[in-house]
């Protein structure tokens, strides 16, 4: 089977598409649409960051909410914040 390309909004480039719409809605679609496999496992990367600095559950729909807002952020509209306080663990 051979793999889609998107032009990925988020890198600016054409790239691997995702194999599947990755979260529920529009949202989910935009980023089918619109990122590549890289930037979306960056986003995820970014997404635990938030979950454990937080301690947000993605089962409670308030923090679906926030996260859906921050993918939002992290992959169309240029980027967003680390948690205040937190430090990317030493390399």
């Amino acid at each position: 089977m051979m793999s889609r390309t998107v032009f990925c909004e988020k890198q600016q480039c054409e790239t691997e598409g995702l194999d599947f719409v990755p979260w529920p809605g529009a949202i989910g679609k935009r980023v089918f649409e619109h990122i590549g496999k890289a930037a979306w496992a960056q986003w995820l990367q970014h997404q635990t960051m938030l979950i454990n600095e937080n301690r947000l559950s993605p089962l409670d729909p308030k923090h679906r909410a926030f996260l859906e807002s921050e993918m939002q952020k992290y992959l169309f509209d240029g980027g967003t914040e680390a948690p205040a306080g937190y430090t990317p663990p030493e390399a």
